[in-house]
């Protein structure tokens, strides 16, 4: 970005006065919000910060709600607006240039697809993504037990319906172990499962998955690399959209090394439509977001929210978020009116300003912003412009990314699914055994029948002795099958 952001941190903007705005680097991991109503410009906030720290060489992961974000890849052409801009906020330096960009899609249809397995999204954000109740979400919970018992890996939607189907046919088995099992709780499942899987989950869980090594990439010049999730069409589902990005961050929070408190992070995440993660939250998962929120910090990644308005936010999470820039809200009704005061109540006030008051009054790309000084704490609100991106604001053409998209050093790692042994198999081994077993011993029947009765030809009576013993014999065949069917099923329960 400019000569600014370069020396004093990540440009936000400045004032008329010629005074600058920028988030310093050390304190960039204690996360962030941009917030304000439709049409306010917080799309480009999030463009200017994302391209500011890739910049600083740090990588970025920002999912595209509304399919305007790709032209962050592309040098913009300024005009008059754009100049007039740089004018009033007295930026010297000022360099168009596209920024390096992977671009991902959940479908794989304009970028890379992205897939996670059943294991690693686990049980508790699972049933939020299936809007399971808490009796439903404890049998998925021993679904997964039984699963790691049995040495059976769930990697896509087939693997676990094959678990759940498994279960169902083994409950009273399965019941002195692991409790009771409803039919009627377990076929609830399935039925969420039949609906996942049409809805996306078919694609979305299987291997390869994603690599966060992927999303944590510098270019030849030791730029940050921008990767961009194509969320537009996600944003139909969206508990899909929001469990993903949870289920993101949750995998940087316990695969990432503790750093402590870092020169710079070492991925910033930004979550777009952010209200979408709080919204029908079981508790229990809210208070697992705040602790993921609070210590992944430490780990070096900083988490910025985007959404409408703060109170979208729960009081505990917006507590976290040192660095603040507030588009306008509108204040049209009483309800809104309480928004707009509570929003003000998050900044540290500035005696010169009329927090509530400007709120209301914010322009296109004008914000009120807080950020966190060298010590932590945060500086009293002022009023800025916003500084305009050096890319392209707005969409590249479908031609522009499909070229970008081709020429990725990711190219053909994730395009074709693998679909290695797994639950499905190996239960359908199982099943194909026992199948023959019972074959085998039904043969075993079927020729001692037949040689008895060429023994017993001619004769219409049997004696005392030969009845007893046919009788002893079947008694032990019978008794054999019965030991090789108890075989198969103990090696299903061990």
């Amino acid at each position: 970005m400019s000569s600014e952001s370069a020396s004093g941190g990540i440009l936000v903007g400045g004032s008329s006065n010629g005074e600058k705005v920028s988030i310093l680097p050390k304190m960039a991991n204690r996360h962030g919000l941009i917030a304000g109503a439709t049409g306010t410009g917080k799309t480009v906030s999030m463009q200017v910060l994302a391209e500011g720290f890739a910049q600083q060489g740090v990588p970025v992961f920002a999912a595209d709600v509304k399919g305007d974000l790709s032209g962050i890849s592309k040098e913009i052409v300024p005009n008059e607006k754009i100049k007039e801009r740089l004018d009033k906020i007295k930026i010297d330096s000022y360099s168009p240039r596209g920024n390096p960009v992977l671009f991902w899609d959940f479908f794989g249809k304009t970028g890379h697809p992205v897939r996670t397995t059943v294991s690693e999204m686990g049980p508790l954000l699972l049933s939020r993504l299936m809007d399971l109740n808490d009796v439903q979400e404890g049998v998925l919970e021993i679904a997964f037990t039984i699963a790691d018992d049995e040495g059976l890996l769930l990697l896509d939607l087939k693997d676990l319906k094959s678990m759940i189907q498994w279960m169902d046919e083994n409950d009273k088995e399965l019941k002195k172990e692991y409790g009771n099992l409803s039919a009627a709780t377990l076929g609830a499942i399935q039925r969420r499962l039949v609906t996942l899987n049409e809805g996306g989950g078919d694609i979305f869980f299987g291997e390869p998955a994603l690599k966060l090594d992927h999303i944590m990439q510098k270019d030849f010049s030791g730029n940050g690399v921008i990767s961009v999730l194509d969320a537009t069409s996600l944003m139909s589902d969206p508990r899909l959209y929001s469990t993903f990005l949870l289920w993101l961050l949750s995998e940087l929070f316990e695969q990432m090394p503790e750093v402590g408190d870092p020169e710079k992070p070492k991925l910033v995440f930004f979550f777009d439509e952010a209200h979408l993660l709080f919204d029908e939250t079981p508790k229990a998962l809210q208070s697992k977001i705040e602790q993921v929120v609070r210590l992944i910090r430490s780990k070096g990644v900083g988490v910025y929210f985007v959404t409408q308005n703060p109170m979208d936010i729960p009081e505990e999470v917006l507590g976290q978020l040192g660095n603040k820039v507030q588009h306008a809200l509108r204040a049209f009704t009483p309800k809104d009116q309480k928004a707009v005061k509570a929003a003000a109540q998050t900044f540290r006030s500035n005696p010169d300003l009329d927090t509530e008051k400007i709120i209301t009054e914010l322009g296109v790309g004008e914000a009120l912003v807080s950020v966190l000084d060298a010590d932590g704490t945060p500086t009293v609100v002022q009023e800025v412009l916003i500084a305009p991106p050096e890319s392209q604001i707005g969409p590249i053409s479908p031609e522009e990314r499909e070229g970008r998209f081709s020429s990725s050093p990711l190219k053909g790692v994730y395009e074709e699914m693998v679909d290695r042994e797994s639950a499905f198999e190996l239960l359908k081994k199982r099943e194909e055994d026992l199948r023959k077993a019972q074959e085998a011993e039904e043969a075993e029947e079927e020729a001692y029948e037949r040689k008895t009765k060429r023994k017993s030809k001619g004769h219409n009576r049997q004696g005392m002795g030969e009845a007893f013993l046919k009788s002893m014999m079947r008694s032990v065949g019978s008794s054999m099958g019965r030991r090789v069917m108890r075989g198969l099923l103990g090696s299903l329960k061990r």
